[in-house]
């Protein structure tokens, strides 16, 4: 063989080993870099882009799709510890029309972290209308989703805000008063009660207490990698500190049940989804705020588990798209689509 077309193979062969090897090393030895790499990806694949805005000196990051038109916009509020990236996942079944916010909850990835900031419900849900006025989202009402805590702060801020909203999606919200605890719950106040706060299910700082977050919160058993559940833990273990102080302050005595005491005044077209396998939020939540909110719809989903969004994305969207459709469609506009 000539020489030169030796040469040339070997030149391509190093040209492709690059990347190669250096995915690998990546996945072996930063695994935390390749997730950001992954969210980065995703959010360029569905058009997706960050940006900042300034209330004063408090900066709130947030990602957006399309603009404002004649369907209402749609805010999307995510769980504890999460970031506005969880709905990437939902975003991708969602209709491009549609006008799209995600935002980083208070003290949250890109949003502002401050020790002076009121984490309560109520001062979250207060942030919240800071970001909406400063983006004069609420020029006209917009739709508001939330899953677990960001749940919790979408109800609240429904009723806090009700010229706001024009309608309401909440995925397994916290923030209601069960006449029993289940065994999630229960074994919480057992934490608090022995002051063993670094011990919360909900903040992992080992891949095994990584993994076995992830099976309480789903029904559906993933198969992580460790190397991908030690990038998991990577990721948080410097936000650690912030999520316990966070979490002691959602469960006090102050926000534990800010849902369940404001439910009445939730006046707006409501959706709830629930996971029937829920182990964190028990499923009977949906039927509490049934009763509750005159206009409500409750949707139960077969085989799932506390992370609806993550385990069930395509239906989580249809069923937020057909909600749409069924409160805010005149004769004219029969689909969200």
């Amino acid at each position: 063989m000539d020489l030169d077309v030796v040469n040339m193979f070997v030149i391509a062969g190093g040209t492709l080993a690059i990347p190669i090897l250096a995915f690998v090393a990546s996945f072996l030895l930063w695994p935390s870099a390749l997730i950001r790499i992954y969210y980065w990806y995703w959010r360029r694949a569905l058009g997706m882009q960050v940006r900042y805005v300034r209330h004063e000196d408090y900066q709130f990051c947030y990602s957006f799709r399309g603009r404002p038109g004649n369907k209402p916009s749609i805010l999307m509020l995510h769980g504890f510890s999460a970031h506005k990236d969880m709905w990437l996942s939902v975003v991708k079944f969602l209709p491009k029309n549609l006008h799209l916010v995600c935002v980083d909850m208070p003290g949250h990835e890109g949003t502002t972290r401050s020790s002076l900031d009121d984490l309560s419900i109520d001062g979250q849900a207060k942030r919240i209308h800071q970001f909406v006025e400063c983006l004069k989202l609420n020029k006209k009402p917009f739709h508001l989703i939330g899953t677990s805590m960001g749940g919790h702060v979408a109800g609240v801020y429904a009723a806090y805000y009700p010229s706001d909203v024009c309608s309401l999606s909440l995925v397994c919200p916290a923030g209601l008063q069960y006449s029993t605890d289940n065994q999630f719950v229960q074994r919480l106040k057992e934490l608090q009660e022995s002051a063993a706060v670094e011990k919360i299910p909900l903040i992992p700082s080992t891949p095994e207490e990584m993994s076995e977050m992830l099976q309480l919160c789903s029904y559906v058993r993933f198969k992580v990698p460790q190397q991908i559940l030690q990038g998991l833990v990577d990721v948080r273990i410097p936000h650690n500190n912030f999520y316990r102080k966070l979490f002691l302050e959602i469960v006090s005595e102050k926000s534990r049940y800010s849902l369940h005491q404001n439910m009445d005044k939730i006046k707006v077209p409501t959706q709830i989804i629930w996971g029937k396998q829920d182990q964190v939020l028990d499923v009977s939540g949906a039927d509490m705020l049934a009763k509750s909110i005159a206009n409500c719809q409750v949707e139960l989903l077969e085989n799932c588990g506390h992370s609806v969004v993550m385990e069930r994305p395509r239906k989580t969207a249809k069923l937020i798209v057909d909600f749409l459709a069924s409160v805010h469609n005149t004769d004219n506009d029969k689909k969200l689509d």
